[in-house]
């Protein structure tokens, strides 16, 4: 059980619920207070009586009866403000923890000290010792020691009491158990056990904990045995027919999380997380906010460590104009740019529902930040130079693009247009319109592309680059991978496939690729961004390549099924335009390391400008016939390491 916040009060929804539900509980809320000062009262005058016969070893004596009730007086006018000083009136008993006893003994120390000296005082002046009653002459030998820890014997018992009233005597079970068990025997499965417990309606049959650690085997805690370790999971969820498992470990790392879904892959198991033991032991937090294991736990790499000044410098009191602002990159971008106040946000973006969505939500999350959504399309040169003429936009952040690899295969054309041509455009607005920055967001694609989507994304890095050497706006481009989650991303295919029964279809069992949350490669963006000088084209460190294959079978088991038996995989071929494995490293001979671990440049020698121009225009009167063999002879004599195209048909 954690220990609680004794100031802790209860919300309004649940007083509402209270209120119209049970309307004796919502009259004792109101004189709640009142009745918990006159426990203490009571408690206060048990305890002196119990101090009397502590002192006269359990003898009652006739002549205290002449003293107690001045002295019971006299110690209340001490110990109720004191007592109200440490807030011990404004607790939640049912919740009593270590925090309430600390503070009942503080309390009880601090008024015996008060009581003491004022005896002593009281002692020394004759004319007052006269006038009380015979035998207060001096101070009651011991009693106001015993009293002390009567006290605190008394108020402790009482919310003990209380608590054991409301955690077994009113514990209901809510219809069949799910039988539960805790990876991670510390603290914070302690707590969740505790608070599993202490639930007025039982919802879980805690069968066991596991732990690693050798001396916590054959332990009990909370009455319930530590049962083996993770490796003994398979056998121990199938002897005890485990229905859900709470991973309590908070500071396991992706690696940690992932070994134990992975061990468990044959069992039809939920897997559940904890929040912080930092919340669950202060209260914040209770068995309901415990949450299912997503992906992006196995998937997601330690938290970024950003220079936050610099960022800040490069985008407050900005206008900022955001391309693809209704994509999934894009989106992020907005939610982290709000976050530096910029002067005004331009949400660029040629589909009108994600752009709706995204507006809504910056205003009601950045209600101080001020918001223009823009529909408008990249390739539309005269809409472009009127948006940048109107609103003069100081940092551009250029996420709009086709990504789909397939669709791109098969509509080459369009790829050619918005990758390209839209980039142009939106580049050349932005240096003639004066913008200060300019960031292109770019792909792990573009690296020896296979793909008419990585080619295209390339020419529009080279294109970037080159406008960069003459222009006084800085121009930058970051790369990176796949974003978990993203639209067209196999995480939600995958779990599209799983809630329709599958099959999951996975093109090669040695396919790889880079994944990161967007949330982390958007706030790269905005780091590199911030570094930029003009003309980088940034590599954003991605971590370790993931097997698709594998990334299916950990998401059929998150969703409590087996992979191969209740849901199929199915192996379909690689796609046209698709490699086996993405190349994305920031190390190498041409990588330039920069002062953040995760960020990278990679140098190059830039392509002579009128030959890149003129390769440019001749590819965009090509790609108006959708002509893909001539589109593609026309990508490798621009981009020479491209390498698709051959098996088309």
């Amino acid at each position: 059980m954690p220990e609680t916040d004794t100031n802790i009060k209860p919300n309004s929804q649940d007083q509402k619920v209270t209120e119209f539900s049970t309307p004796p509980a919502s009259l004792l809320l109101r004189v709640r207070r009142p009745l918990i000062v006159l426990a203490h009262i009571i408690a206060f005058a048990v305890s002196l009586i119990l101090s009397f016969l502590v002192v006269q070893n359990m003898q009652f004596r006739m002549e205290w009866l002449e003293l107690y009730p001045a002295l019971l007086m006299f110690f209340l006018v001490i110990k109720l403000p004191v007592f109200g000083l440490f807030k011990q009136y404004r607790g939640w008993w049912r919740y009593v923890g270590i925090s309430d006893l600390l503070g009942i003994f503080g309390a009880s120390l601090v008024s015996t000290f008060i009581i003491v000296v004022l005896w002593f005082i009281i002692g020394n002046f004759p004319a007052v010792r006269t006038s009380l009653p015979s035998g207060m002459e001096r101070p009651a030998e011991g009693v106001c020691i015993a009293d002390m820890f009567a006290t605190v014997f008394m108020l402790g018992g009482l919310r003990i009491i209380i608590r054991l009233y409301f955690e077994e005597f009113r514990t209901a079970e809510a219809g069949r158990l799910k039988r539960f068990l805790i990876v991670g025997a510390a603290n914070a499965g302690e707590a969740l056990l505790r608070e599993i417990l202490r639930m007025p309606v039982t919802q879980y049959d805690v069968v066991g904990l596991i732990d690693d650690d050798s001396a916590k085997q054959g332990t009990h805690i909370h009455g319930i045995p530590v049962l083996g370790t993770v490796e003994q999971l398979p056998k121990i969820c199938e002897e005890h027919k485990i229905e859900e498992i709470a991973i309590a470990m908070p500071s396991a790392s992706p690696q940690q999380l992932r070994r134990v879904i992975q061990v468990c892959e044959g069992a039809k198991i939920r897997f559940r997380t904890v929040p912080s033991i930092t919340d669950i032991a202060s209260g914040k937090l209770r068995v309901s906010h415990i949450r299912d294991v997503d992906i992006n736990d196995l998937l997601g790499r330690e938290a970024v460590k950003l220079d936050t000044d610099l960022i800040e410098a490069f985008a407050r009191d900005k206008v900022i104009l955001v391309t693809g602002a209704g994509g999934s990159i894009g989106s992020e971008m907005c939610r982290q740019l709000c976050n530096y106040n910029p002067k005004l946000l331009l949400l660029i973006e040629q589909a009108e529902n994600p752009l709706f969505y995204i507006e809504r939500e910056l205003n009601n999350k950045f209600a101080d930040v001020s918001i223009k959504a823009i529909v408008c399309n990249i390739t539309d040169k005269t809409r472009v130079d009127e948006v940048f003429r109107e609103y003069k936009p100081q940092v551009v952040i250029h996420a709009a693009a086709h990504k789909h690899v397939p669709f791109m295969e098969l509509n080459a054309g369009e790829a050619i247009k918005n990758n390209i041509v839209g980039t142009q455009i939106v580049a050349d607005v932005a240096d003639n319109y004066g913008a200060t920055n300019f960031v292109m967001i770019s792909t792990d694609k573009a690296v020896n592309p296979t793909s008419i989507m990585g080619a295209s994304k390339r020419i529009a890095e080279m294109y970037i680059q080159d406008l960069s050497r003459t222009s006084q706006t800085l121009f930058v481009t970051v790369r990176f991978g796949n974003v978990l989650g993203s639209d067209g991303s196999v995480v939600p295919i995958f779990k599209k496939q799983i809630a329709e029964g599958g099959p999951v279809t996975v093109t090669h069992p040695d396919m790889k690729r880079y994944f990161m949350t967007v949330q982390e490669a958007s706030q790269l963006v905005l780091q590199a961004a911030s570094m930029g000088k003009g003309g980088e084209i940034f590599v954003l460190d991605m971590g370790e390549p993931v097997k698709i294959v594998d990334l299916a079978r950990e998401l059929i088991t998150l969703s409590g099924f087996r992979p191969g038996e209740d849901i199929e995989m199915l192996f379909t071929g690689p796609r046209s335009g698709e490699k086996l494995f993405e190349e994305l490293s920031i190390e190498g001979e041409d990588m330039q390391r920069t002062r953040h671990p995760k960020i990278s440049i990679w140098k190059n020698i830039p392509m002579d400008r009128e030959r890149l121009r003129a390769g440019i225009d001749g590819l965009v009167d090509i790609a108006k016939t959708q002509t893909y063999c001539e589109i593609v002879l026309k990508l490798k004599e621009l981009v020479p390491e491209y390498t698709g195209g051959n098996n088309h048909t």
